[in-house]
Order: structure tokens, then C-alpha cells, then sequence
């Protein structure tokens, strides 16, 4: 009997092993192989495919979402010749603080300024970047204010960059409406609230925010793991907090934020994306078109594609970041 039960253990250790073993491969298969460097103020997790000589493009996710999102558009990308980063932000995934004394600040210029130091820990020059909500600003800031790392920019949802200034004038009712989350957010309730129930809020968030998004429990699961990360709740707090001007954010990034409170124009050759069904709050195009003065295309991706196309469109997200990149080349 003993040894019918440690062949039963070893077997089932096997198994265990074997599952493990599959979905890593899975993982890289798909994203890439998961690295982690050190860049500016961050130990970066990020995952690379494609040949390291191919031409940059870098993927950035935004909240309450991660890299997976992306998994679907990187083969495609590869496929075409490019090298594909896709770093989890800061707050996310395995991205975590070099000390325990940095300020756990979700302000946009920290977020943009961890972008260009992962370029610069990574030795890139210059990239085709490519996001959606906090990435799509992330992915704007850095166009406007560093244009030459920028090859070129797929935005979704357009021109992002806002300020603390901007956020005081109140919006219409129905606006104020689907930002009902940062006011909770703004309160001390709702971040107990959010670091109790954050996976919970997160799936509210995706279904509110795509609402003809049919994900299943293991796409949402995968995703969620990445907000497991021990400051993750403290940086989408900050973050919301920030933008209504409760959380003071750090000297250091002053003069960033003087610069993008005057909504710098984006001259790079650039791709603005929009889903048909986006329930998360969003610009009408035609009213941020004006702030991009490069080659421009704007896209409306159809058929009921929400708040993040890069999951629900993935054939339709990768084009997008080709003809940004093609742009570049006209």
C-alpha cells in the first residue's frame, strides 16, 4: 500500500510538472520569452519575441488589464519581422520597486518616464509603440514629449494626456457618470474596497467597459494574476487620486507635467483606434483629431469591439500597429 501511494505521489508530481511546463511554453509560445531588467526606479517584467534586429514595437496595457492582452497580436507581429516587447506596468504582473522607500506614485509622467528608462535599460533607440487606456496615454505622453524614441504611435482612444488643472471643470452628468469609479477611488472606503474585492472590481471593469466582450473565467483569470502584485492596489489608487489633484505626485516630475498640461501636439506618424461598443469614457474622434499634426489615420474598429481591442480584435489591433509602422515609412 505504501508504495502503491508514493507512485501515485510521483505521478501526480509528474502531472503537475508536466501542466506547468506546458503553460510556460504556452506563455512564451505566444508573448514571448518573460524577462526581468532593471530601469530607472523599477525591476521590469516584460516578455520579448521576435528577432532581436527586427524593428521595435512596444505594448502597453493599460487598468485594470495586463500583457495578455496582447497575446494574440504579438504571433502576428513576429510573424512580420518585428522584435515585440510587452512590459507589465508599473503595479502589475512581476514589475516591482527597487526599494521599499520610492513613492508608490501613479501619476502619468512616472508611468511614461518608466517607459523611455525600459528603452533605455533595454539599449532601443526607437520603436513603434502601441497602447490602450493607461498605456494609450503612456504611449501618447512619450510621443509628444520624446518624438524621436517614437517610430511611430497606435492610440486607442486618441489624445490621453491630461492634467490635474484639466480634471477640475466638471463634466455633464452622464460623463460624470462613467467616471464613477475615480470618485470611489477618492475615497478611503473605496480603497479598502478595491484591496478587498480587486479582481472582482477588475471583472466589473471589462464587462461595463466591452460589453460585447465574451471572455471566458480562464482569459480573466490569467489577467489576474498580474494584479496580485503587492503595489498594484496602492498605484491605481494614486493614480485616480492624482488626476483629480488628492494626491500631489512627486517633484521630480514637474516640468513633465507642465509640458503635458499645455496638450503638446503628437507629430509622429500616428493610428488612433476606436471599438463601436467602448463603455469606458472616451472622446468622440473628430474632437482630438486636431492634436495630431503628423500622418494620421484614424480607425473604428466594428462589430461591437469595447475598451480593449487588442484582445477583442486581435487580426484588426496588429494591422493597425503595421500601417502605423508603414507610415513611418512613407
Amino acid at each position: 500500500m505504501k508504495t502503491t501511494l508514493k507512485h501515485k505521489f510521483i505521478l501526480l508530481l509528474f502531472i503537475m510538472i508536466s501542466i506547468s511546463a506546458f503553460s510556460q511554453k504556452r506563455e512564451d509560445n505566444l508573448l514571448g520569452t518573460i524577462k526581468q531588467i532593471n530601469a530607472g526606479v523599477l525591476n521590469v517584467g516584460y516578455a520579448e519575441a521576435g528577432p532581436q534586429n527586427g524593428p521595435v514595437i512596444l505594448l502597453l496595457h493599460g487598468w485594470p488589464y495586463d500583457i495578455h492582452s496582447f497575446e494574440k497580436v504579438v504571433p502576428l507581429l513576429v510573424a512580420k519581422g518585428h522584435r515585440v516587447i510587452t512590459p507589465y506596468l508599473r503595479g502589475y504582473g512581476s514589475t516591482t520597486f527597487l526599494s521599499q522607500d520610492t513613492q508608490r506614485n501613479g501619476q502619468q509622467a512616472a508611468i511614461a518616464t518608466d517607459i523611455v528608462a525600459l528603452m533605455d535599460a533595454l539599449k532601443i533607440k526607437k520603436a513603434t509603440i502601441a497602447g490602450f487606456d493607461w498605456g494609450a496615454r503612456t504611449a501618447d505622453i512619450i510621443a509628444a514629449l520624446w518624438p524621436d524614441r517614437v517610430t511611430a504611435l497606435v492610440s486607442v482612444s486618441g489624445y490621453l494626456i491630461g492634467s490635474q488643472q484639466g480634471n477640475k471643470a466638471p463634466l455633464k452628468p452622464k460623463d460624470e457618470l462613467l467616471w464613477w469609479y475615480q470618485f470611489y477611488f477618492a475615497t478611503e472606503r473605496g480603497a479598502q474596497g478595491y484591496a478587498a474585492n480587486t479582481k472582482e472590481f477588475a471583472k466589473l471593469i471589462w464587462k461595463s467597459a466591452s460589453p460585447g466582450w465574451n471572455f471566458d473565467d480562464a482569459t480573466f483569470n490569467t489577467a489576474a494574476t498580474a494584479f496580485e502584485n503587492p503595489d498594484h492596489v496602492a498605484i491605481v489608487i494614486d493614480n485616480y487620486r492624482w488626476r483629480l489633484g488628492l494626491s500631489k505626485g512627486e517633484k521630480q516630475y514637474d516640468e513633465i507635467e507642465i509640458k503635458l498640461a499645455a496638450s503638446p501636439v503628437i507629430t509622429v506618424p500616428t493610428v488612433t483606434i476606436e471599438g463601436d461598443a467602448n463603455g469606458a469614457p472616451h472622446a468622440d474622434p473628430v474632437k482630438y483629431a486636431s492634436r495630431f499634426k503628423g500622418k494620421y489615420i484614424h480607425l473604428t474598429f466594428t462589430g461591437g469591439i469595447g475598451h480593449n481591442p487588442p484582445a477583442e480584435a486581435p487580426q484588426q489591433f496588429a494591422a493597425a500597429v503595421l500601417q502605423a509602422y508603414q507610415l513611418s515609412k512613407k
